[in-house]
């Protein structure tokens, strides 16, 4: 049976949200208990709760200047939770492309090991792409990748584990299905997203099986 976790990103509001229209970004809140950004001292990429038109997201709004590094020495920015141990059931998140000239987009990370080992499904608006890696050692490598555009603004991500076995969807449509035994055991959950790729998330939702 599943058991639905609801996964508060956001705590301890500072104060009331403004809604004007298209304000600048920020910082009006706090994270909640477990979350944890990944890289040390001012080289560490910058996580906050901004304001998006009235509502608290999380955003990544400065870039990791060292730690995880992909191909081309392009950073990989990532904060996680290990409180949340997830092996088999469904992650789901909202999601929404803001900028970036290297890269766009982001996603989910799951059976998170530790800060070099997980599984990470990304969609990249730049690229028209949807996709699942493994960051092994810090070493990431594609799974299997899917064709797709989607417009300017928010969408929803959703990866289902049962096993060896994985499905990732985008406004509830299945395009990715891969199976890899690379990680097996329950582990934490995270967000992620690669190089200046500054990304809006909200309603993060963690159903275990």
């Amino acid at each position: 049976m599943l058991r639905p976790v609801l996964v508060v990103l956001l705590a301890s509001l500072s104060g009331p949200v403004d809604a004007q229209s298209n304000p600048p970004p920020q910082q009006i809140g706090t994270l909640s208990e477990g979350w944890r950004i990944v890289g040390e001292g001012e080289d560490a990429p910058v996580w906050q709760v901004i304001n998006d038109d009235g509502t608290p997201v999380l955003a990544m709004t400065r870039q990791s200047d060292s730690g995880l590094f992909g191909m081309f020495g392009s950073s990989f920015n990532a904060i996680t939770n290990q409180n949340i141990r997830f092996q088999d059931g469904t992650i789901s998140v909202r999601f929404k492309a803001i900028s970036g000239n290297t890269d766009q987009g982001g996603g989910i990370m799951w059976r998170v090991q530790d800060d070099e080992n997980y599984y990470v499904a990304r969609f990249n608006p730049l690229e028209d792409n949807f996709r699942f890696y493994t960051v092994e050692n810090g070493h990431r490598r594609e799974l299997v990748s899917a064709s797709i555009a989607l417009s300017a603004g928010w969408h929803e991500m959703t990866i289902t584990q049962i096993g060896g076995s994985f499905q990732g969807a985008l406004d509830g449509q299945i395009l990715l299905e891969h199976s890899d035994d690379t990680f097996a055991k329950p582990s934490g959950v995270g967000l992620w997203t690669k190089a200046d790729a500054v990304t809006y998330f909200t309603d993060f939702q963690v159903t275990p099986r």
